[in-house]
């Protein structure tokens, strides 16, 4: 028995991760609608933050949705899966994305068992993103477990799970896959929902105010130090303070008065040497990627891909080949470069994900 297109089992025990915000929470309330034993599952992973009083509001908001709510003390795993490699990725001179290793490590990770041990059958979050099985035209009947785009495509955040293992995967639920956010928040209002966390949360959960550079000083960093700016023809117009603080394609905060705007075209970390130029050579035709989790095995994938390197960028029609677990991706046109440690997302044409990898 199934309901409301989400593929539950009837009278299953869900356990949902709770943050304290609006998506997580009215997951929580889709789901007791719909009549499943429901846990309100919030897992700490920092010191302070004000903790014991947002814990209080967090149990106010699951007793008015009917709910209990447990506690995961996961602040060791947090610093050493997602924070540890943050700050070392800066060091190498990497531009990391900690959600997508948050997802498959802590949530549908460590916080996954943690569902599981409770009784659960599923873990279910406020991910906006569909989870469906894929049956290839020509295959044997089996199905594979993957990532649709969600309802609402300007929250669609598929992009940010595409790490999380395929067995995992299979015990994950999304039930805002077919909401919208101003939808969701009407109801909150409609039914008085109190959320302990009303603002939305910031970009990277552990960096105050979002200024990583403080953040990385702080945490007294191997970083880099000062060294050359070159344009491509190797001729040194100025010096950048650490290959840290650039990313490929960035143009703003550069400091360097030219004749034409420059961005940072690639970053060579044996000589410590940051390469600017004119967008007319910025243009890249591809990328590697390595770390690669597959949803779908690379023998049914279509000659003509669709590729998304940053998760605001539009996906475009890529080749694919992988080599020793290393995959090689060839733009069909030139593309702005992606970054060194950012995730590449690789998308069959109908819409779900195929794969991806961390850019090497």
């Amino acid at each position: 028995m199934t309901q409301n297109n989400l593929n539950i089992p009837a009278h299953s025990t869900i356990a949902v991760a709770l943050s304290g915000g609006l998506d997580s929470l009215m997951a929580a309330w889709e789901l007791v609608q719909l009549g499943h034993n429901v846990i309100g599952l919030h897992a700490r992973f920092l010191d302070g933050n004000n903790f014991e009083a947002r814990l209080e509001a967090l149990q106010r908001a699951c007793t008015f949705v009917g709910i209990p709510l447990e506690i995961a003390d996961l602040r060791n795993q947090f610093e050493n899966q997602v924070i540890k490699p943050f700050v070392s990725a800066y060091a190498s001179g990497l531009t990391p994305n900690p959600c997508v290793l948050c997802n498959p490590r802590l949530k549908f990770g460590f916080l996954l068992e943690c569902a599981l041990k409770l009784g659960a059958d599923f873990l279910a979050t406020g991910h906006y993103a569909r989870k469906a099985n894929w049956r290839p035209p020509a295959g044997n009947g089996e199905e594979y477990p993957t990532i649709y785009p969600a309802q609402d495509q300007s929250k669609d955040q598929g992009y940010f799970l595409a790490l999380v293992p395929q067995a995992n995967l299979a015990k994950a639920l999304f039930p805002l896959q077919n909401k919208s956010k101003q939808e969701l928040k009407r109801t909150a209002l409609e039914l008085g929902i109190p959320l302990p966390e009303p603002k939305e949360s910031q970009e990277i959960c552990f960096v105050p105010d979002d200024d990583y550079r403080l953040f990385l000083l702080n945490r007294n960093a191997p970083l880099s130090g000062a060294g050359p700016v070159c344009l491509p023809d190797g001729r040194e117009i100025a010096r950048h303070q650490g290959l840290w603080q650039y990313t490929e394609g960035q143009r703003r905060g550069l400091g360097i008065a030219w004749s034409e705007p420059l961005y940072v075209l690639a970053k060579d970390l044996k000589r410590n040497t940051l390469f600017v130029g004119p967008g007319s050579a910025l243009k890249s035709p591809g990328c590697e990627a390595e770390q690669l989790n597959l949803y779908i095995p690379f023998e049914f994938w279509p000659q003509t891909v669709l590729a998304r390197v940053r998760y605001r960028q539009k996906a475009v029609p890529a080749q694919v080949q992988i080599v020793d677990d290393r995959m090689k991706i060839a733009y069909e046109c030139p593309q702005d470069p992606g970054a060194k440690g950012q995730l590449a997302v690789i998308y069959h044409p109908e819409g779900f994900i195929l794969g991806a990898g961390i850019i090497a």
